[in-house]
């Protein structure tokens, strides 16, 4: 199975971090990401071949930040409709069978029904909307934010 997977698509908020955006009294905006998901993309995935891919519906220069120190090159923000991107990513190179997306929450959703209607694999944080738990092929013992990313990716290399 992992020799089927291509890219890795991530969500940010609530999948990466835990979905909460904290708000500074000068309108400064901090998240937080694990380094448990962090060490997986960086030095699990490239010895795969799976390439990471981000595609969130927020801007963040936080978000920038932390992609240049993962070296995650595909990344995709302020997205509305995550199908139309992925579609530019396969490029006809590959097909959402080549897909494993995480991801929690409604947004996410129409991605992740095309994505496994088609033979990809679909994650979800545990705490995930019901509706992505619903379709979801793997639904980690974490969190969003909380190692939940990297239990994917060790899932799919199992498989």
């Amino acid at each position: 199975m992992k020799d089927k997977i291509k890219y890795l698509v991530m969500d940010v908020d609530g999948t990466l971090t835990d979905g909460k955006i904290h708000i500074g009294h000068e309108g400064e905006i901090f998240k937080t990401f694990s380094c448990k998901d962090g060490l997986a993309i960086q030095d699990i995935l490239p010895k795969t071949d799976i390439i990471p891919v981000i595609i969130t519906g927020r801007n963040s220069k936080i978000l920038e930040n932390r992609c240049k120190e993962l070296r995650i090159e595909k990344c995709y923000q302020g997205i509305r409709n995550k199908t139309a991107v992925l579609d530019e990513v396969l490029a006809g190179q590959y097909t959402y069978e080549n897909v494993a997306y995480i991801g929690d929450d409604l947004n996410d959703l129409p991605c992740m029904e095309t994505v496994k209607t088609n033979g990809g694999l679909i994650g979800c944080p545990a705490d995930a909307a019901k509706e992505v738990i619903a379709i979801a092929d793997f639904v980690s013992a974490k969190d969003g934010g909380n190692g939940a990313v990297r239990e994917f990716i060790e899932w799919l290399l199992q498989k």
